[in-house]
């Protein structure tokens, strides 16, 4: 059977898939292999060492460097306060005494004899990784972290900004085509995953943030809006640490573009149900997608698959259209010609052959659709 090779968008009412929480330098682990954790439950946790601020006391002193080991207060090692005294002078009048106050709290590092500096490093922070989604322990790494395994609906997105955050499904519109308008968000949405249609304006995003909603999920924004939002624009990098206040997920692209129908009929089927949601997105190799968890299965299944990740294309596969003219249209793929073929930009390249939901059957080339995973 002909297939193809092709970028994948997963849109799945019920799956197994697999996190892993990994932390970024040695720490301890808090949950152990086998253990059922709920995606708010701190997995490990590590501390980071605190920032290092630098005083010269000899220069503060207006004595030589070697000189200070005799008007230092504290030593390599002892804890200090902000405002304590580090050094301090002894002259016979008092009015010339020269007295050296730590600037921060945290621990004396150093004291160098050469240089006259003495070193102060705050206390070290906490980090703690979260599950982030419901499900089981399968994995231990020791003194790093966990892998998850999750079972329930799984749905990524074209693009997205903001961290990983949790909260209950509130679709706020009536249709997939309906944009999400600033006062369809309310006080009840605050902590809530809310799901619009179409579009969200700067506005939208906005109101959102001064409700304390948790994420936004809609069809697409307009790029200018994004770059209003973030102070810059978003090139290759890697999303996800931007500090908004609300995480944005878009599932179809830039512009007002109505949500897929399939994708806003099955989030719509977890309502008010608690979801997982992540905008990181990496669109340079090694793709990473925004994407929507929400455990447990949803109405009428029965059986989760694993997710596979097959990462081509058959006939009978379900696309959708990446480019124009047909941008966001979603079909089925009919055959896979082997041969190239002359495009619209009269190149040759090859194509495949999409039945839409009319019946009409169109070409398009095999680069312009994405696979939809359902």
């Amino acid at each position: 059977m002909a297939h193809a090779y092709t970028p994948g968008l997963k849109v799945m009412p019920c799956t197994r898939l697999v996190k892993k929480r990994l932390l970024p330098i040695p720490g301890k682990v808090l949950a152990a292999l086998g253990q059922q954790v709920d995606s708010l439950d701190i997995v490990a946790q590590t501390e980071l060492p605190g920032k290092v601020f630098s005083v010269n006391v000899a220069n503060r002193l207006s004595v030589g460097p070697e000189e200070i080991q005799g008007y230092m207060l504290k030593k390599e090692g002892e804890a200090v306060k902000q405002g304590e005294i580090l050094a301090e002078n002894k002259p016979f009048l008092k009015w010339f005494k020269t007295s050296v106050e730590s600037p921060v709290s945290g621990t004396v590092e150093s004291v160098s004899f050469i240089t006259g500096q003495v070193l102060l490093r705050e206390p070290p922070k906490v980090l703690p990784i979260k599950a982030y989604v419901k499900g089981k322990v399968v994995e231990v790494t020791p003194n790093f972290g966990v892998a998850i395994e999750a079972e329930g609906t799984f749905i990524q997105g074209i693009f997205g900004v903001g961290g990983e955050t949790n909260g209950e499904i509130a679709v706020a519109v009536a249709s997939p085509d309906e944009d999400l308008q600033p006062e369809a968000i309310k006080e009840i949405h605050k902590g809530k995953i809310v799901i619009g249609g179409r579009h969200a304006s700067l506005a939208t995003i906005k109101r959102a943030v001064e409700m304390g909603v948790n994420a936004i999920v809609v069809g697409g924004i307009h790029d200018r809006d994004l770059r209003e939002l973030l102070g810059y624009d978003i090139g290759v990098a890697v999303t996800g640490n931007e500090q908004l206040g609300v995480t944005v997920i878009v599932t179809e692209g830039f512009g007002a573009i109505p949500m897929a129908e399939y994708t806003f009929k099955l989030i719509s089927s977890r309502n008010g149900e608690n979801a997982s949601v992540s905008g990181a997105t990496q669109i340079r190799a090694g793709v990473m997608r925004p994407e929507i968890i929400v455990p447990g299965f949803p109405k009428n299944v029965t059986e989760c698959k694993k997710d596979q990740g097959r990462g081509w294309i058959e006939p009978g596969d379900p696309i959708r259209i990446i480019r124009e003219p047909h941008f966001g249209v979603i079909g089925t793929v009919k055959s896979l010609p082997p041969e190239l073929t002359v495009i619209g930009s009269e190149s040759h390249a090859r194509v495949l052959e999409v039945t839409l939901d009319g019946g009409e059957v169109i070409v398009v080339p095999r680069a312009n659709i994405e696979v939809l995973e359902k």
